[in-house]
């Protein structure tokens, strides 16, 4: 435990002290030094190798279930996460039928529909809708987000950390939804519009969307909608009806491969509906019910918030920084931004590469990383897969510099007591770095 303590002695807390005025949030320099520059963390990420006890997690009334809860149960989920206060699907094809790497390969052959309805869907309507989500994204979209258009984006707080990384939908001119990932978004953006002052209103939708990806996603959305979906462009947006009920079609998916997500209005009276039209339409397809492919996401490099990021890190630190629009007036986090901008940080999130017994579960623990000269702790693993694309493992990895350079060689310590295993550092993504395959 030697290493562990002294690695939480170097994430040590750090007092925050800040100002405000209506729009902007001053940060004081000294910590946004101290904190996001220096990579230290006031609450550190826990990486005591505890593994995973085998506990069953409570479903209770606390958790919400989402529209297709009952739906996900049919189709045979047996592994839950909790995500946004929804139960999340994480797995349905059995260890012994071949697992996640089976969903993986129905995935990347044929296609596949995922219960995404844990990306909860933000509405900020009003007419400034635009300028009051410009503040909150670290982007401009002033002149890059049209209706009927879509963007990934981030959103920071007053020192630069992370809050979230939502698609954006500009569904009209006075009205946007945030597709979120897991915090709290909406009481975020309330707070802030409590004191900003801004003409819109912010609530969450009665909409739950579920994806439909891979390579015959596209047929499958044709014989469903018409050749009107081949006109929808990547991250392009189609306001629709199938079968009667309204949704928005977006060219989006968390997969890297063909993909659209469909965001059904009214979901909690219509998923039912929905989903047995498009189980139904897939047979021909060989559709199959999926969880989310984190396999699949790593390949991509897609980032996971709370795994690979959270408010304790910054986008300079995981690759996001060409999110950052440091010439935009104003938005939350911009003095904070470049300020780590111009002192740079002192580690960031890589890729690596290794051997050993293929991963083929979510890992329970954030695995130590170790230098391989002194065994000296320089950072933890936050995602870990088998690659089939790759014929090996792969992970991503915040690691301090320098040993985060490209082509150094580091420990992942993947149990306690059992040898460390070496790996080499890579960049990521690790499989179509420019996304020709989901753009195609």
């Amino acid at each position: 435990m030697e290493h562990i303590e002294s690695l939480e002695a170097d994430y040590n807390a750090v007092p925050i002290q800040s100002s405000a005025d209506q729009h902007l949030v001053v940060v004081d320099d000294d910590y946004s030094d101290r904190l996001l520059v220096n990579g230290q963390r006031g609450v550190p990420v826990n990486l005591r190798q505890s593994g995973d006890s085998g506990a069953r997690i409570a479903i209770s009334t606390r958790i919400r279930k989402s529209p297709y809860w009952h739906l996900s149960q049919r189709h045979g989920c047996h592994a839950y996460e909790v995500y946004n206060h929804m139960y999340h699907p994480r797995a349905y094809v059995k260890p012994e039928d071949g697992g996640l790497l089976k969903e993986y390969e129905y995935l990347t052959n044929d296609v596949t529909l995922w219960n995404v309805a844990v990306e909860r869907q933000i509405q900020i309507k009003g007419p400034d809708a635009l300028a009051f989500a410009n503040l909150l994204v670290t982007r401009d979209l002033t002149d890059k987000c049209k209706v009927n258009q879509a963007r990934y984006v981030i959103l920071c707080n007053e020192h630069g950390g992370i809050i979230n990384d939502p698609v954006l939908l500009r569904v009209a001119e006075d009205e946007i939804w945030l597709s979120i990932s897991d915090s709290d978004v909406l009481l975020w953006a309330q707070g802030i519009n409590y004191k900003a002052g801004y003409n819109v209103q912010i609530t969450e939708l009665d909409v739950a969307p579920l994806q439909i990806q891979g390579p015959k996603s596209k047929a499958l959305m044709q014989k469903l909608l018409g050749d009107g979906v081949l006109d929808i462009a990547y991250y392009g947006l189609w306001q629709t009806t199938l079968g009667g009920m309204d949704v928005i079609v977006s060219r989006t998916g968390f997969s890297a491969e063909v993909g659209y997500e469909i965001y059904l209005r009214d979901a909690t009276a219509n998923a039912d509906r929905l989903w047995n039209r498009l189980i139904d339409a897939g047979k021909e397809f060989n559709l199959q019910v999926i969880a989310s492919s984190h396999i699949r996401r790593l390949e991509a490099g897609i980032l996971s918030y709370g795994q690979d990021m959270d408010i304790e890190t910054n986008p300079f630190e995981v690759g996001l920084d060409w999110q950052v629009d440091l010439a935009k007036p104003d938005f939350i986090g911009k003095q904070a931004l470049l300020a780590i901008a111009n002192q740079g940080v002192s580690r960031r999130l890589v890729g690596l590469h290794f051997g050993g017994e293929p991963i083929t579960w979510y890992i329970p623990d954030f695995w130590q990383v170790s230098d391989t000269a002194n065994q000296r702790q320089i950072g933890y693993v936050s995602s870990a897969w088998y690659s089939p694309k790759l014929g090996c493992n792969i992970a991503l990895a915040m690691l301090n510099a320098p040993h985060d350079a490209p082509g150094g060689m580091v420990a992942i310590e993947r149990e306690q007591g059992a040898p460390p295993v070496e790996a080499k550092v890579c960049k990521f993504p690790f499989f179509d770095a420019t996304k020709k395959l989901p753009k195609s």
